[in-house]
């Protein structure tokens, strides 16, 4: 089980490595939504504003009305996000839950490849 602290680092080092990859901020320049993250296990949320393709903030709790909602233990996300695995994988097998609409599912299996091509 992961702490907070240990989410917020995962997700920093995420939000650097999208921001920073010119390749997925070309591919997500139109794509702007509100995702909210559920822990399974600590009951922590924090949601996550994309704008155009930018990570413009991360903030612990629900904030705003979700296009996407992302349900998974808090070891799982701190996975993701350092790219120890890949969350594709975990979401074909149901340990990783997504709502939002199927273009916005396809655009997270999209992000995933290019960030972690090889996870």
């Amino acid at each position: 089980m992961a702490e907070w602290d240990e989410i917020s680092e995962a997700l920093a080092d995420y939000t650097v490595s999208c921001n920073e990859n010119a390749r997925l901020r070309k591919m997500q320049r139109d794509w702007t939504r509100v995702l909210h993250f559920i822990c399974s296990d600590t009951a922590d949320t924090f949601t996550m504003d994309v704008d155009k393709g930018e990570i413009v903030a991360t903030v612990a709790g629900h904030v705003g009305v979700p296009d996407i909602v992302v349900t998974t233990t808090s070891e799982t996300f701190c996975d993701m996000f350092w790219g120890d695995l890949n969350p594709v994988q975990k979401y074909l097998r149901g340990e990783i839950a997504v709502k939002g609409s199927q273009e916005d599912v396809l655009r997270l299996d999209a992000i995933s490849y290019v960030i972690w091509p090889d996870a």
